[in-house]
């Protein structure tokens, strides 16, 4: 069945609705170790999941490896579950791509429902049918596409988050908006997002409202790109614009034992990548100007040096839209310009390191 995307304004009849539209015997929710104990317990009492039974597995994007995804295997498997069993996702990316990949193959595939509790997981990962875990210390090596059955969106989880992890979703949207037209991508920067920041303080509904509706349509540029082109052979690639380089400077962060979060590395690849878009596709400068500076004011920087530039572009090497060992890029010739199947050379990349560096 493919999947649905529920922008949910009652949580517990949109889950209610969507388990009932599922072949189920037992009912699975996974969780990761922040999620069980700030998101759990908003829905744990909802009649529909009266009789379901939790896995736990060890939060952050370290832990989204072989070894988590046997112990779901393995828990599944104790606890009685069948190929007509039902597993809901209930966390950030690290668990629905996880759990989504568990769900895939226990018994050659389950139902299952994402919960994305992050903005991050709600505008990219829950989105689009791509699961997977981590491997070598490389990101999402090992996965397969298969769709949720369901996904429902509901901000009630996003106060539960703290200001970082909104900024690393909003660093996605802010991709959406680049890659589709420039009213999104001139709200993206005129968000007042630092209203977001103190979790002590009321945050105004009028902010919230308008966020929800961002997250919307956010989702719906994803939406109709995966839609296109559905196993990324062509147009869905453009989804991969700060990628590259983004990537890459997630893995090493996490090499280093100072790992960012995904939205913090995206940002950064983003700036990188802009820049090879002004050289290579023209793209203007004066918005590449406008866009790096909400990056550099919101997100910081990363410390790297020329240094760690071989081993930035061995990571990018690695990257899985490669073909025959030769980086390739998603870069725009302008907002919505997409240009896909970018052959960018190293002494271009290393440039946009240093611009990366002293821009």
């Amino acid at each position: 069945m493919e999947q649905r995307v529920i922008i949910s304004g009652n949580l517990q009849e949109d889950l209610a609705m969507a388990i009932s539209e599922c072949d189920h015997d037992k009912i699975f929710v996974l969780t990761d170790e922040h999620t069980v104990i700030h998101c759990w317990p908003l829905i744990k009492d909802y009649l529909c999941l009266k009789d379901a039974s939790v896995i736990t597995i060890p939060a952050t994007d370290a832990h989204k490896d072989i070894q988590s995804l046997m112990y779901v295997w393995e828990q599944l498997s104790r606890q009685g579950a069948t190929r007509h069993s039902c597993m809901i996702n209930l966390g950030g990316g690290m668990v629905t791509d996880l759990g989504g990949f568990a769900a895939s193959t226990f018994k050659r595939g389950i139902n299952f429902i994402n919960i994305p509790t992050t903005l991050l997981a709600m505008v990219d990962a829950s989105v689009g049918g791509k699961t997977g875990i981590n491997l070598n210390g490389l990101k999402n090596e090992v996965g397969v596409f298969n769709d949720p059955d369901y996904v429902i969106l509901n901000t009630l989880f996003l106060k539960t988050l703290d200001y970082e992890n909104i900024l690393s979703g909003y660093a996605e949207m802010l991709k959406h908006g680049l890659i589709s037209f420039n009213k999104m991508w001139a709200d993206l920067l005129n968000f007042p997002l630092e209203a977001l920041s103190d979790k002590d303080a009321s945050i105004d509904n009028d902010i919230l409202k308008k966020l929800q509706l961002m997250v919307g349509a956010s989702v719906k540029v994803k939406e109709n790109v995966v839609e296109v082109d559905p196993y990324e052979q062509n147009m869905r690639k453009a989804l991969n614009f700060g990628h590259t380089v983004g990537h890459a400077f997630e893995t090493f962060s996490l090499r280093k034992g100072q790992p960012i979060q995904h939205g913090f590395a995206v940002a950064y690849g983003m700036i990188c990548e802009l820049y090879l878009s002004a050289v290579r596709c023209q793209f203007p400068m004066n918005m590449l100007r406008q866009t790096v500076a909400f990056i550099r004011t919101y997100y910081g920087t990363m410390d790297i040096t020329c240094k760690d530039y071989p081993e930035l572009l061995e990571l990018m090497h690695h990257d899985k839209k490669n073909t025959a060992g030769v980086i390739n890029f998603t870069l725009l010739g302008n907002i919505g310009d997409i240009q896909i199947n970018q052959v960018v050379g190293e002494e271009d990349i290393k440039e946009a390191l240093d611009f990366f560096r002293e821009g």
